[in-house]
């Protein structure tokens, strides 16, 4: 059994990670390493081409998810992806939270691909992780960090998580009542009755999906974890909170609660001192945040009385600018990018004046280039490598050229 295995529950918070964060213990690095990629694969899997039918939906099926994006070989955590999830928006949000298909026959015009639930799979993933773990894995924006300027911090209060009581699972007054960022809610839960995609929420849409892998797996050891980046990160959030918050961590013919954690990595702040405070006193619920100290998007909105939000869980802090296979000084994107916060976490020593960087998990240095170009020359990696080959064009037998961009006879099914 392998050291993950034997120590999950403490690895997924149980302690709340105390003792483990500075000096990060070796095997939390592994495991945010493996819930951070689990979150990439969603980035890896996007379609982001505006010409494509398929823009803003995955490449690929549930099926080939992960030997598509590189998480198949040599990975123990083995899962199956039981379920796509899809996103709408009734609240303005910036250009770069969606992405919108130019041509007439695309597969939707309202809804994006948002991201995916999966369960440990029989018998190696579960093996591997000590137990049935399901995850919930949020996709974060796709473009420029231009969205941080244009930034609407305006405050909602999150009745579909919290009832209007004040959260932690009590009663209390309408003045209690956590608030949370208005963008990021209206994305977790909005409908669009013009969308089969989205006839019902995302929200919706992972609420019955977790519960019914809880009840299907109710006589094992569970654990629920939600991941994502930047506004994924977000949504992990007020996923984790949701679950824990309205029992879909309990199964239905007994009392017993499976734990929820969430890891939010380079996450915007999501909510006000009583959104805060729901999470420290909901049971069974937990939150790590990593965050790269030179990257700004966990920086807003930002913590003032003024704006009235708040920090939540445990922090993590990293600086990947401390690394000796990265160009200095970097830039916004550098500093952001998903790939570059886990060469951060394989390597980090601290954040202090003095502090080093070893890479003392052995995690391919080549990651860092998949989508920016950060790493030095020497290494000899290829900037911005991740790209479907000829940008998704294919040589039909006749000599002509047509885009395909995606796995061939997949098309996105509505939930």
């Amino acid at each position: 059994m392998s050291s993950i295995a034997k120590r999950w529950e403490e690895l997924s918070g149980g302690e709340n990670w105390e003792g483990l964060i500075d000096p990060l213990d070796i095997e939390l690095r592994k495991y945010l390493i493996h819930y951070g990629e689990k979150a990439q694969a969603t980035y890896d899997a996007f379609n982001a081409t505006l010409a494509s039918p398929l823009a803003g939906s995955s490449r690929y099926s549930e099926a080939n998810l992960f030997p598509k994006v590189g998480l198949e070989n040599g990975n123990p955590f083995k899962y199956e992806v039981t379920k796509y999830f899809y996103a709408t928006s009734s609240y303005p949000v910036p250009d770069a939270f969606f992405v919108k298909p130019l041509r007439l026959d695309a597969w939707s015009t309202e809804s994006n691909w948002m991201g995916y639930v999966a369960v440990a799979a029989d018998p190696a993933g579960k093996a591997a992780l000590g137990r049935r773990d399901i995850i919930v894995c949020w996709r974060g924006t796709v473009r420029t960090l231009e969205w941080v300027n244009d930034f609407d911090i305006t405050l909602v209060r999150a009745d579909k998580i919290f009832g209007g009581n004040n959260g932690g699972g009590g009663g209390g007054s309408s003045s209690a009542s956590p608030m949370v960022h208005g963008g990021f809610y209206s994305i977790y839960t909005s409908q669009n009755p013009k969308s089969a995609f989205n006839v019902i929420s995302a929200r919706d849409q992972v609420l019955a999906e977790v519960k019914r892998l809880v009840e299907l797996y109710k006589n094992e050891e569970v654990s629920i974890t939600t991941c994502g980046h930047s506004l994924g990160a977000s949504l992990a959030t007020l996923n984790a909170v949701d679950i824990a918050t309205n029992g879909a961590n309990k199964p239905s013919s007994d009392g017993k609660a499976f734990p929820v954690t969430a890891f939010a990595y380079a996450c915007p702040r999501t909510g006000d001192h009583n959104f805060k405070k729901a999470i420290k006193t909901t049971p069974k619920l937990r939150l790590l945040r990593v965050r790269n100290v030179p990257d700004i998007v966990p920086q807003v909105p930002p913590a003032t009385l003024l704006t009235g939000y708040a920090d939540v869980g445990v922090e993590l802090a990293i600086n990947v600018t401390k690394s000796s296979y990265v160009k200095a000084p970097g830039e916004l994107s550098s500093w952001h990018s998903l790939e570059s916060y886990l060469h951060g976490i394989a390597g980090t020593k601290g954040v202090k004046t003095g502090d080093g960087f070893e890479l003392v998990v052995g995690r391919g240095i080549a990651l860092v280039n998949k989508s920016l170009d950060y790493l030095k020359e020497e290494y000899g990696v290829p900037q911005k490598w991740w790209t479907e080959k000829n940008r998704g064009m294919v040589q039909e037998d006749d000599g002509s050229w047509k885009l395909m961009d995606h796995e061939e006879g997949y098309t996105p099914t509505p939930p």
